[in-house]
């Protein structure tokens, strides 16, 4: 691609995105999608016409997985590498592809054009082997349909005519309770709010105890009220459908099959909150699902339901745009979000001020999920008394799990709140199970001795994810995969983070070696609880908890695999100097360092 030509495109893409800083990231995509890599000379025209330095736009770059300076091949393949992924067969199946196409996994084959990897969990492990080519995601990848994708790359077939089966995503609901039961007409959530208005509305929503779906479970009424107070013009409504967390895919299924109750969701808060504008945020991973997305939202429009003058009311005037993620775990988290929205690296803010007082550009801003957009408009519709007919008092209403792993019936599960852990797995036909991973490494990791206990926010919380290992599994496998994943996509920003996320995985690897002793498990632990107190934003505070859950409740796994329980060296200064001693001849004590480990 010519350099007059990646000019040319960057301007097209400067037009569309009205020239404004804030959709710097939504072109570099745009450019990576159209020539497979950003060049430099689209870099310099970039920095120029948005009046940046050229190393702002080179750092959005270098931050973001999916995008990259150096071109990516014509088929760009990346196999999903959570820890769930690979009990499916997906490292199998990466280097059955190599090896059939003669190249290495995390190189770029010229005469094929293909570029092929890892990437992290992207939301398949209930249909999986799973990975994406090219922006699509590519699904139940078994032996003889990869042996048939390696034919399509040897005969150069382009991705948009290989067969419609291998890109089917399956929504997979196992178990539906109220959300998903009940049915939610168009405009019903907004009729109730033109009927009670916004104050009593907002009460009842309040009422319900709906809290955010997120995992963090920040009251979601009274989020909207500091936003609706906060001072400043032009609120904001944010979705969150960043679903990064590995093992988490429930927000993928109400994405795909309920989109509408999610524009609904976001326009009832608008209306409360008096926003005008409105943002989803969809992962890079969920690229499919953006031409469907955008053709719900012109299908509210075309219905008088989003846009200027919602159902003939010109006080209601809102509308929704989606902006892409592009392969960054920590936009999950808000004020990350708000950043990457920006255009720019997705770096935790400090807070305060938070995102409801100073958030997108400055404005007061809500940021939710997807579920929770939902479960909002369906209470605006049946009432809080609806909604608390199921849960606790504390943890009200039902909560959409991800079920994974080694279990005969994965997908989706909508259960009350108060399910124990026993009971999520009879249902899903788990049997023989060591452990339970709830929330994603993020989470925390249950034995067998802790079944009994119950999704809630006060006992055990969860954004989702419900991943399942049997006694077949080593244990140890899925804590270093955690701790790869921590270590990958962390943001760099705070040194408790960068630095001990990099620590915990080089001490577990020398655990994983048989050349651990009892002093590296207590620096674990140390470095563990370190990070808790000290790192910038959760992903530092939380990237421990697999390695800190393991230490306590399956000391076995580390204590089987002690050299010694006291200190042994990491590197033996006497026996790197073997090789020198042999050149020289020298054998007296002299040759010798005296405590030669350290």
């Amino acid at each position: 691609m010519s350099a007059q030509t990646a000019t040319e495109l960057s301007d097209l893409l400067l037009k569309q995105w009205n020239r404004d800083p804030a959709n710097l990231l939504q072109i570099l995509i745009a450019l990576q999608r159209d020539l497979n890599h950003i060049p430099n000379e689209a870099i310099r025209y970039l920095a120029s016409e948005l009046s940046l330095p050229q190393s702002v736009v080179e750092g959005v770059i270098g931050f973001y997985t999916f995008l990259h300076r150096q071109p990516r091949g014509h088929y760009d393949l990346l196999f999903s590498d959570n820890i769930t992924d690979q009990m499916q067969g997906s490292r199998d199946r990466a280097q059955q592809l190599a090896t059939a196409l003669n190249v290495d996994l995390g190189a770029t084959s010229e005469d094929l054009g293909l570029s092929l990897g890892y990437t992290s969990c992207i939301g398949m492990p209930d249909q999986g082997p799973a990975a994406l080519i090219n922006g699509k995601t590519l699904t139940r990848l078994s032996k003889e349909r990869m042996d048939q994708i390696a034919d399509l790359i040897k005969q150069q077939t382009p991705v948009d005519q290989w067969p419609e089966e291998f890109f089917t995503v399956e929504d997979n609901i196992r178990r539906r309770d109220i959300l998903l039961d009940t049915v939610l007409d168009k405009g019903a959530a907004l009729t109730s709010y033109l009927s009670q208005g916004p104050d009593k509305l907002l009460d009842e929503i309040e009422r319900s105890g709906l809290r955010g779906r997120g995992g963090a479970g920040f009251k979601t009424a009274l989020k909207w009220r500091f936003c609706r107070e906060a001072k400043g013009e032009d609120p904001v409504v944010v979705c969150n459908a960043d679903e990064g967390e590995p093992g988490t895919f429930k927000d993928r299924v109400l994405l795909q099959s309920y989109a509408d109750r999610l524009i609904e969701g976001m326009t009832l808060c608008a209306a409360i909150i008096g926003a005008s504008q409105g943002f989803i945020y969809l992962r890079g991973e969920y690229r499919y699902l953006l031409e469907p997305l955008q053709q719900e939202l012109q299908k509210r429009r075309d219905s008088g339901l989003l846009g200027s003058t919602i159902q003939g009311h010109a006080s209601l005037d809102f509308d929704i745009e989606i902006h892409l993620g592009a392969g960054a775990y920590i936009c999950g988290e808000e004020s990350a979000l708000i950043e990457s929205l920006e255009g720019k690296r997705g770096i935790p803010r400090i807070r305060p001020p938070f995102p409801v007082t100073q958030g997108y550009l400055g404005r007061p801003t809500v940021v939710n999920n997807v579920e929770t957009f939902i479960a909002a408009a369906m209470i605006a519709d049946n009432g809080a008394d609806w909604f608390r007919s199921r849960g606790t008092s504390e943890s009200t209403g039902t909560k959409l799990l991800s079920i994974s792993g080694d279990c005969a019936r994965p997908g989706i599960y909508e259960y009350p709140f108060g399910t124990s852990i026993q009971t999520i797995l009879d249902d899903c036909d788990a049997t023989n199970t060591q452990a339970v991973q709830v929330a994603g490494p993020a989470g925390m990791t249950l034995p067998a001795s802790e079944f009994n206990r119950v999704i809630a926010f006060d006992d055990v919380p969860t954004g989702g994810s419900f991943m399942v290992f049997d006694h077949s599994r080593n244990m140890l496998e899925a804590v270093q995969n955690f701790a790869d994943f921590f270590v990958h996509e962390s943001c760099g920003f705070c040194t408790p983070c960068r630095v001990g996320t990099s620590l915990l995985k080089k001490r577990l690897e020398k655990v994983i070696a048989g050349h651990a002793t009892g002093m590296d498990l207590e620096k674990m632990i140390e470095i563990g609880h370190l990070m808790k107190t000290s790192s910038h934003c959760g992903l530092g505070t939380t990237a421990a908890n697999p390695i800190l859950d393991t230490i306590e409740k399956f000391p076995l796994l580390y204590d089987e695999r002690l050299k010694t329980t006291s200190f042994e060296p990491a590197f033996d200064l006497n026996k790197a100097l073997d090789e020198a001693r042999e050149i020289t001849g020298r054998t007296d004590p002299g040759a010798y360092v005296e405590g030669g480990g350290v």
